[in-house]
């Protein structure tokens, strides 16, 4: 069997493992030496985030959790190349890791799967909605302080299974790996006035050893630039905000046809009583002094102790 040039490592979950599949077809049709068969081989990590279903993320110390391991294998060379979402990314890599490329960015809004019910305004009085993420329960309750918000964690099968169950009467996931898997059918997109979408939702980063010169000049050849240019805003935003699970943020920024930069951003309090809202308009080549500009004035407006209660 002949050894791997590439060897990429992700979650072992279905969509992770449907992410790092879209990362190794791409480069296999970029890089000419990637294309044969077996020149790439996918490793599945099970991370501190896949272990952790009783409680939710923000009491087991945010984020991070899903993509210390990879990388770790990728530091340790098990592996060359780390596929992950960008949401569940910190806002800086460990000393000698860079994220060299991003796949071109899906839809970003989330979507509410709630059978015959498509907004989250029909929703019945006092309804139980399950969600893991403080943005999505924040956002729910900002708009619907009645509704019930339940933790509910697992896969995105797992979710699913547990409405239908009966658990819970409404969910809210992410319409990009909806689509991914092939089931954005479940339910319907949420307008982004409604729940703004969390920094990074919709885009694949890969990450690679800084000093491995072949492999950033490989990842290199599929980077998506516009979507490169987007999550540098959000992600400069979130880094002034001193970002983590523990805090409901959200941040979605486009390019327009014309090259110009619109970013939205909002804080809000854990139980939806507050929320404050910003938006940038500016050029793509300014996206990182875009994002901590709306950063610095969400964190003014909010004010001492805002993101921490």
């Amino acid at each position: 069997m002949a050894v791997p040039l590439l060897r990429l490592g992700t979650r072992g979950s279905k969509l992770a493992l449907t992410q790092a599949g879209l990362v190794r077809d791409a480069l296999a049709a970029a890089v000419p030496a990637l294309a044969a068969p077996g020149a790439i081989e996918i490793v599945a990590i099970r991370t501190t985030g896949d272990a952790i279903q009783d409680r939710p993320l923000a009491e087991a110390g945010g984020k991070g959790l899903f993509v210390k391991e990879i990388e770790e294998a990728l530091l340790d060379r098990r592996i060359d190349v780390a596929v992950h979402s960008m949401k569940d990314m910190p806002v800086t890599q460990p000393p000698g890791l860079v994220i060299s490329a991003f796949l071109p960015r899906e839809d970003a809004r989330d979507v509410l799967i709630a059978g015959d019910i498509t907004r989250i305004a029909d929703l019945r009085q006092g309804a139980i909605v399950g969600t893991s993420a403080l943005r999505r329960r924040a956002q729910l309750l900002h708009r619907r302080p009645d509704l019930r918000i339940v933790n509910l964690r697992g896969n995105v099968d797992t979710r699913l299974a547990k409405r239908e169950a009966g658990i819970v009467e409404a969910t809210v996931l992410a319409l990009a790996g909806l689509k991914r898997l092939g089931v954005a059918h479940v339910g319907t997109p949420v307008p982004e006035d409604e729940m703004l979408p969390a920094v990074g939702q919709g885009a694949v980063c890969v990450e690679c050893r800084a000093d491995d010169a072949a492999t950033r000049a490989s990842l290199a050849a599929i980077n998506d630039a516009a979507t490169a240019t987007c999550v540098a805003a959000e992600h400069a935003m979130l880094a002034v905000l001193d970002g983590s699970c523990r805090t409901p943020i959200a941040g979605h920024a486009v390019l327009t046809t014309e090259g110009t930069l619109y970013l939205r951003g909002l804080i809000a309090k854990p139980d939806g009583s507050e929320m404050i809202a910003t938006e940038r308009r500016g050029a793509a080549a300014d996206a990182e002094a875009i994002g901590r500009d709306a950063g610095d004035e969400l964190r003014r407006r909010g004010g001492p102790g805002f993101l921490s209660t």
